[in-house]
C-alpha cells in the first residue's frame, strides 16, 4: 500500500511538471578555477584552510549554519554524491524487508565501466540489501532498481527526487536519474547537498546505512553471496587517510565532475559535514574534508542560547550575537548571527500557552537552510499518530511507532500466538473432556476464538482452571513464536486474530510462514491437551 501510495504521488509530480516549463541545463561550473572562501570575508570569522578542491562548504549538522564557504551556491556535476539522495528516498518510501526483482529497465546500467553488483535479469535480493550495494559498491543497477520499484518508473522517481530536493530547500539542484550518471540537466550545489546529508542523518534507516564500512549481501536466487567494504578512505581504519569520528560519507566521480566528497564526521556531541567538490583525485577530497573538520573542532564551540545549542567562533557569547525576529507559521522566530553570519535560531515561547501544546520543534525556517513546509508536515505526522493511538496502552503505542518507523513490527504478529494455542486448547478439551458442561463451555469458547480472536471466554472458563493447560498455552505460543522468528514474520498492520480479521494478515511479512506458526501452535495446544486429558494428568474437566 505504502508503495503504491507513493507511486500515485510520484505520478502526480509528474503531470504537474508536463505542463510546466521544461527545464534548462544551469551554468554548471567546470572551468577549473577554484571558488573563493567567501568566509574568510566576515569580521572575526575564524580563517577557514585553503582546500585544493573547487567548490567547498562546512555546515553544522544540527542547526545547518554555514562555517566555511567555498562557492558553496556554484552548480556542479555531483556524480555518485547523487546516491545519497536515492538511499534517503528508499529509506522514507520502502521496507527493508520488502522483495526487489530485477529487471530490463533496471539493469540497463550494468557496464564494465560503471559501478556495479553485476545484479541479473530475475534476481531477487530486499531493498535493505539494494540500500547499502547502492551506498556502498555505488552499484548503478541497484539505483535504477530501487527508482522503479519506489516510483513505478526511474522518471517519477527522479520527479520524487527533485521534489524532495525542493522540501529541502535545495536552489541549485536538479535531478535527471537515480544514479548520478552524466547528463546536461543533472547538477548540484556544495550547500544543497549538504542539505541532503544534513535529512539523512535526521534518518535513523538511512544513518544505519551510511555507518556501515562492511556489508555482505546474502546469497540470492541467481548469485552467491557478495562481501562488500566501503572505499571511503576516511571511513576505513586501515586508510592513512582515516578520520576519527568519521560517521560516513558517499564519494562521487565522472569525467566533466571529476572528484566529489559528501562527508559527515562527529566528536563531543558536536556533527558537521563537509562537501568538496572538483577535485584531482579522492585523496584530495579527503585531506580538504579533514582540514575542513580540523578548522570546525578546533576553532568553534557550542553556547546554549535560550536553550538551544549553537555553533560560533570560540570565545563568542551570547551577547556578541544580534537577533532577527520573523513571523513563521505564526510562531516569531529569533535568527542570531555573529557579524552578519547566521547561527542558529530559536523559535520564541507562545505569550499564552496552554496546557495541551506541545512547544513546536520546527526545522531551519528559511529557505538556505530547509522549509516550513517540512516541520509543519512532520508537525501533523506528529498529531495525527497521537490522534490515532489514543486510548491504547503505552506498549501498543511503542509497538505502533516502530511500525510506523520501520514498516513493519514483529511483536504484533507473535502477540497472537498465544490466542491460537488456546484455540487448540479448547477444541481438545471440547473433544476429549468428559464433563459435559465443560465441552460446552469449551467448544462455545473455541468457536469465539476461531471467528472473532476473542480468548477470554476460554481463558477463565477453562484454562486458568488447570496449571498444566496454562503450560500447554505459554509452551504452544513460545515454540509458534520460534517459528515466526526463523521466518522473519512480521506485522505490517494493526490487526486482530480470528477468521474475520485474517485478512488484514495478508500482507504481513512471510505469510505463508506465518500461517505455519498458526498451525504450530492450534497443534501444540490441541495435541498436548488431548494427551494431558487421556493421561489423566488434567482431571478438572472429569
Amino acid at each position: 500500500m505504502k508503495k503504491r501510495i507513493c507511486q500515485m504521488a510520484a505520478l502526480g509530480s509528474a503531470l504537474l511538471l508536463a505542463f510546466s516549463a521544461p527545464v534548462q541545463a544551469a551554468a554548471v561550473t567546470t572551468n577549473g578555477t577554484p571558488a573563493a572562501v567567501a568566509t574568510n570575508n566576515i569580521q572575526n570569522w575564524p580563517a577557514g584552510p585553503e582546500t585544493t578542491s573547487e567548490a567547498a562548504v562546512l555546515i553544522d549538522a544540527d542547526t545547518g549554519a554555514v562555517l566555511y564557504d567555498k562557492g558553496m551556491n556554484e552548480c556542479r556535476y555531483p556524480a555518485s554524491t547523487t546516491k545519497l539522495m536515492t538511499i534517503l528516498l528508499a529509506t522514507e518510501n520502502s521496507s527493508p524487508r520488502d522483495i526487489v526483482t530485477f529487471t530490463e529497465t533496471g539493469i540497463r546500467d550494468v557496464t564494465w565501466d560503471s559501478s556495479n553488483i553485476n545484479a541479473q535479469l530475475g534476481e531477487q535480493m530486499t531493498m535493505k540489501d539494494c540500500w547499502f550495494a547502492a551506498y556502498i559498491k555505488s552499484a548503478n543497477e541497484v539505483c535504477a532498481q530501487i527508482a522503479e520499484y519506489v516510483g513505478g518508473s526511474e522518471a517519477n522517481f527522479v520527479d520524487m527526487m527533485n521534489q524532495r530536493a525542493k522540501e529541502l530547500g535545495c536552489t541549485h539542484t536538479h535531478f535527471a536519474n537515480a544514479s548520478g550518471l552524466p547528463d546536461e540537466n543533472h547538477y548540484s550545489s556544495a550547500l544543497d547537498l549538504a542539505k541532503i546529508m544534513r535529512a539523512g542523518l535526521q534518518n535513523a534507516r538511512f544513518r544505519k546505512v551510511i555507518e556501515r564500512v562492511g556489508y555482505t549481501i546474502p546469497a540470492t536466487n541467481l548469485s552467491e553471496s557478495r562481501p562488500m567494504h566501503t572505499h571511503m578512505p576516511l571511513m576505513a581504519k586501515e586508510s592513512d587517510l582515516y578520520y576519527e569520528g568519521c560517521i560516513g560519507g558517499k564519494t562521487g566521480f565522472a569525467n566533466e565532475a571529476e572528484h566529489t566528497l559528501v562527508v559527515a564526521a562527529e566528536r563531543n556531541g558536536r556533527t558537521y559535514i563537509a562537501v568538496t567538490m572538483r577535485a584531482a583525485d579522492l585523496g584530495i577530497n579527503c585531506t580538504d574534508s579533514t582540514a575542513l573538520f580540523n578548522y570546525a573542532f578546533n576553532n568553534f564551540d557550542t553556547i546554549d542560547v535560550n536553550g538551544t545549542k549553537m555553533t560560533v567562533p570560540a570565545g563568542t557569547t551570547v551577547n556578541d550575537l544580534t537577533t532577527e525576529s520573523v513571523d513563521r507559521n505564526g510562531k516569531t522566530m529569533n535568527r542570531y548571527y555573529y557579524n552578519g553570519q547566521y547561527v542558529g535560531y530559536v523559535v520564541a515561547a507562545d505569550p499564552t500557552p496552554t496546557p495541551t501544546e506541545a512547544p513546536q520543534n520546527e526545522e531551519e525556517a528559511t529557505a538556505d537552510i530547509s522549509t516550513d513546509q517540512t516541520a509543519e508536515q512532520t508537525e501533523t505526522a506528529v498529531q495525527d499518530s497521537q490522534t490515532e493511538t489514543k486510548g491504547l496502552s503505552q506498549t501498543s503505542k511503542i509497538l505502533l511507532g516502530v511500525m510506523a518507523e520501520q514498516g513493519f513490527e514483529p511483536a504484533l504478529a507473535a502477540g497472537g500466538l498465544g490466542g491460537y494455542a488456546a484455540l487448540g486448547i479448547c477444541l481438545a478439551v471440547a473433544v476429549f473432556a468428559k464433563n459435559s458442561g465443560d465441552k460446552a463451555t469449551a467448544g462455545s469458547a473455541a468457536f469465539t476464538n476461531a471467528l472473532c480472536g476473542i480468548t477470554e471466554p476460554g481463558l477463565y472458563g477453562i484454562i486458568l482452571r488447570s496449571k498444566w493447560l496454562l503450560g500447554t498455552m505459554v509452551f504452544s505460543g513460545a515454540a509458534a513464536g520460534l517459528v515466526f522468528g526463523i521466518g522473519g514474520v512480521a506485522a505490517t498492520n494493526f490487526a486482530f486474530t480470528g477468521i474475520l480479521a485474517f485478512s488484514g494478515w495478508l500482507g504481513c511479512v512471510n505469510f505463508p510462514m506465518y500461517c505455519v506458526g498458526i498451525v504450530v501452535a492450534i497443534a501444540l495446544g490441541f495435541g498436548i491437551t488431548a494427551f494431558l486429558l487421556k493421561s489423566g494428568k488434567v482431571k478438572e474437566y472429569n
